[in-house]
């Protein structure tokens, strides 16, 4: 497609891996670690693209909810891809940030979020954004209290979207649900008031390259009004 617009920021939710592995006759895990490689993919993919923000929804602060084992191995699988590729992503130039609740973590997870940030913060070309025990309304909620901590007498939009967990990171443009459902679930309720919605049947462990670049031909098609009267 010749007219094609690369998003600045993209989110996604990446669902469909435990169901991707039932399929299969497969334990759920394998759907999580299948997944975790299409992640890497995209992401490699979508810095050659020239997308700046990447944001993908890990865990939410409902997941909590699963079986204690499935949740106990999803963060061991979270933990140990970050420890092995740390080095190739510096070397892809890939900047990380985590989003989310912080004080439900195992602390060697939360010492390794930490010091990855640090360590990707330079040279980078793609900021990738996990959001680990992330929920939209709990966002808002510990953006609220921040405020009233800070005792902020006079606050606009601007100011209290700085206080949410993207902080200075522009909302996303597109944001994309794989394995289809047709709903945001508690993601980023905020920063997406005016993103444009893209959902596929695809589950994310089938996710590839060009299931993304179909997202985006879509995209393009679309006009962003942001409550404006565009000419025809």
């Amino acid at each position: 497609m010749e007219d094609l617009k690369i998003p600045r920021h993209i989110a996604i939710i990446m669902d469909g891996n435990g169901r991707w592995a039932r399929q299969r006759g497969m334990p759920r895990i394998m759907g999580h670690y299948k997944g975790s490689e299409v992640a890497e993919e995209i992401v490699k993919f979508c810095a050659n693209l020239g997308v700046e923000y990447l944001t993908l929804f890990a865990f939410s602060t409902e997941n909590w909810r699963r079986p204690r084992e499935e949740v106990e191995l999803l963060f061991d699988l979270l933990k140990n891809y970050l420890t092995q590729k740390k080095e190739e992503l510096i070397r892809e130039g890939v900047r990380l940030r985590f989003i989310g609740r912080r004080d439900r973590i195992g602390k060697d997870l939360k010492n390794l979020m930490e010091k990855l940030e640090e360590e990707t913060s330079k040279d980078y070309r793609i900021t990738v954004i996990l959001a680990i025990d992330y929920g939209g309304r709990d966002d808002i909620i510990r953006a609220v209290r921040k405020a009233v901590h800070q005792r902020m007498e006079s606050i606009d939009e601007d100011t209290f979207s700085r206080l949410l967990d993207l902080g200075e990171i522009p909302d996303p443009d597109l944001m994309i649900r794989t394995a289809g459902e047709r709903r945001i679930s508690n993601f980023l309720l905020w920063n997406l008031a005016y993103t444009e919605l893209y959902f596929t049947e695809v589950c994310w462990p089938d996710f590839t390259t060009e299931e993304l670049m179909r997202a985006l031909e879509d995209f393009s098609k679309r006009k962003r009004k942001f409550g404006r009267v565009l000419d025809e």
